[in-house]
């Protein structure tokens, strides 16, 4: 076999190019914020980190992590509805989402003739058969989305699905490019149910119309309590073809989510300055790797003795937050517990 082929066949079997997918925990091995059912909101992380849930409809679902999967994974994205809705009115909408961060796809080359094309594939099994859709929106300068349908043609049966994404000539032009920055790039939505505002998009096309999701074909997915929706396996990567699934070790892909949401159950404190005096107690919480932005901070604390106090921050930025109990009648060296702690800089 020639160097050529060898090099071909890696890269055919999953073997070359790490770090390819740029979707971040698309095993859905990650739930730093539980694993249990919990109601979709109006685009909300309420289960599978780096995924979203959007429900404005007049029913209502639940997402959690399952152990639900196709050969080769452990874990998957179910989605259940709880409330069903028979009848959208036009602006109605129940999807989900995974934002990437725009420094991130740099190399993409958006708004220039060099734009690559992209490939996005994914396992999903559903109760509700026919046709749904997928939508890659781009967010910077010109928005522009990409609608593309797809068919779920068997109940409860896990199907693989791809999606071939080519820019066109709006794309390659100077409003299709990405901000270098850390906000975000993309969008990629799985719509699983939307009133007449939202479709009417031209299938396998791109359209400046940001009301463009899907064609008319796509089916209301809420309108029974029986429906559910499983998703896994999400990769979307440069080229023209799907490549075997990147998986990567839990500790990667944690590390990975942990620059947009660290959540921990515990974490030590402590008081500082002089022994005999009257302060409150405080700690250092460092961020490993550094969040994407200065985050939003919550959490409790659990006093050793005194006055329990409330939960403060002192300063805080992308690399650590020191916390403090607003107490005051502490003494020096008495420890504390911040409990359920989270910091959120999510996109």
């Amino acid at each position: 076999m020639s160097k050529a082929a060898e090099l071909a066949a890696l890269i055919g079997s999953g073997q070359a190019q790490g770090d390819r997918n740029l979707i971040i925990n698309g095993a859905m091995k990650v739930a730093q914020r539980g694993t249990s059912a919990v109601a979709a909101g109006a685009g909300t992380y309420p289960s599978i980190d780096r995924f979203k849930a959007w429900q404005g409809t007049d029913g209502a679902f639940t997402v959690e992590q399952s152990t639900t999967a196709p050969a080769g994974f452990t874990t998957s994205f179910k989605a259940q509805v709880t409330t069903a809705d028979t009848s959208l009115s036009a602006a109605q909408y129940a999807q989900l989402s995974h934002q990437i961060e725009a420094q991130n796809l740099q190399h993409l080359e958006y708004g220039t003739n060099g734009a690559k094309t992209l490939t996005l594939s994914f396992h999903v099994r559903s109760s509700k058969t026919g046709s749904y859709s997928i939508t890659l929106y781009k967010d910077d300068t010109t928005r522009y989305l990409f609608s593309k349908s797809y068919t779920i043609d068997s109940a409860n049966t896990w199907e693989k699905k791809t999606i071939t994404i080519t820019p066109d000539s709006n794309i390659k032009a100077s409003g299709g490019s990405i901000a270098n920055d850390n906000g975000i790039g993309f969008y990629v939505f799985w719509n699983l149910a939307a009133g007449t505002n939202y479709d009417d998009a031209t299938d396998n096309a791109w359209s400046s119309n940001t009301s463009h999701f899907n064609t008319n074909s796509q089916v209301n997915w809420m309108d029974n309590t029986s429906n559910n929706f499983y998703l896994t396996g999400v990769q979307l990567e440069v080229g023209e073809q799907a490549t075997t699934f990147e998986h990567e070790d839990f500790g990667t892909t944690l590390e990975k989510c942990r620059r947009y949401c660290y959540v921990a159950p515990q974490h030590l404190g402590y008081t500082v300055g002089n022994p005999y005096a009257t302060v409150a107690p405080s700690a250092t919480i460092q961020f490993s790797p550094n969040m994407r932005a200065s985050p939003t901070v919550t959490g409790t604390f659990t006093p050793q003795s005194g006055n329990a106090g409330t939960f403060a921050v002192a300063s805080i930025n992308y690399s650590y937050v020191h916390p403090y109990n607003s107490a005051s009648n502490w003494s020096a060296g008495i420890a504390i517990l911040v409990n359920d702690f989270k910091a959120d800089a999510e996109l």
